[in-house]
């Protein structure tokens, strides 16, 4: 892999300075009342990108971890609800039960446990950070695009909020969301990530890929819902649906995307641009990651990928 380091990062050396002012100019990050040299998130963000098709991973899911490190960023940001301004990535209460128990977050246990690795040697950065930084990594490392981030989330102690269901249908999909504070357009760009990865009998009961190019994001997922015959999948699992040739699958929540006419007509958007889709996407992807944290300190930093 390539040992190019983020291009605002390159000619920074890391250290830790004990100062209360920063500049942003001088490339400075205010971090829990220490000041450190951008150097320090940017050697984090390489250091995940190695970790992803490290060795320790080579059998992994179409070996690599980059698929549920994107899982794991997207559910423990989305526990947000703006009505009373609970759950979000603020606080990385995944860590604990209930939490870690509920069925939507089965099997993130090995993406926690993977970055855990990191943590220890950079114990400056808060789990929240981490976790979200690590979604944009395996969202960029995996061809995606530029997802903007800011540190400064704060780990948090044991809360609870209702877990995602993707048997439910659309109705269910706008209730999830818009708890959050996403529109019908976010919510099928923010879809589009299934393009990544798998399901498992033994995590979320369903079984399949959604697209022939798990570990690299493309619009192919809006392509193949609308070119795609899809029929209920005939097993004792759940309810699920395949193509003809039986090869890949989707979620009762992805075919709600081209049965409500408000959707469609972004699936119908993405499948033919997929810069559209890219633009959309990292912003609502961005947004998501900030969900529930109460002030930033700093601007957004775009890391330049290591491929």
């Amino acid at each position: 892999m390539s040992t190019r380091l983020p291009v605002f990062i390159a000619k920074n050396s890391l250290h830790r300075m004990y100062s209360t002012t920063t500049s942003s100019s001088s490339r400075k990050i205010l971090y829990g009342g220490f000041v450190f040299s951008a150097a320090a998130l940017g050697y984090g963000y390489q250091e995940i990108a190695e970790l992803m098709d490290s060795d320790d991973v080579e059998n992994y899911d179409d070996g690599s971890l980059g698929p549920i490190l994107v899982r794991l960023g997207w559910h423990s940001s989305g526990t947000y609800n703006k009505e009373n301004n609970s759950g979000g990535s603020n606080g990385a209460t995944m860590r604990f039960e209930p939490e870690s128990k509920h069925a939507a977050n089965a099997g993130l246990h090995v993406a926690r446990d993977a970055l855990e690795k990191i943590k220890k040697k950079n114990p400056w950065i808060s789990y929240s950070d981490l976790w979200t930084l690590a979604a944009v990594c395996a969202i960029q490392e995996m061809s995606g695009p530029a997802i903007p981030w800011r540190p400064g989330r704060i780990d948090g102690v044991c809360t609870q909020c209702p877990p995602d269901d993707a048997s439910k249908g659309q109705d269910h999909l706008r209730n999830i969301f818009y708890r959050m504070g996403f529109n019908d357009q976010e919510i099928v760009a923010l879809s589009g990530a299934h393009a990544l990865g798998q399901c498992h009998t033994d995590r979320s009961g369903y079984i399949g890929h959604w697209t022939f190019s798990p570990t690299v994001l493309t619009n192919d997922y809006y392509k193949l819902l609308l070119s795609e015959k899809w029929d209920q999948k005939n097993w004792n699992g759940p309810k699920q649906f395949e193509d003809k040739t039986k090869s890949l699958m989707m979620l009762p929540t992805d075919i709600c995307l081209i049965k409500d006419k408000e959707f469609k007509k972004y699936v119908e958007l993405y499948a033919k641009d997929e810069k559209k889709f890219f633009e959309d996407f990292s912003k609502a992807f961005s947004k998501l990651l900030e969900l529930g944290v109460p002030r930033f300190d700093q601007d957004p930093i775009i890391f330049k990928p290591l491929r």
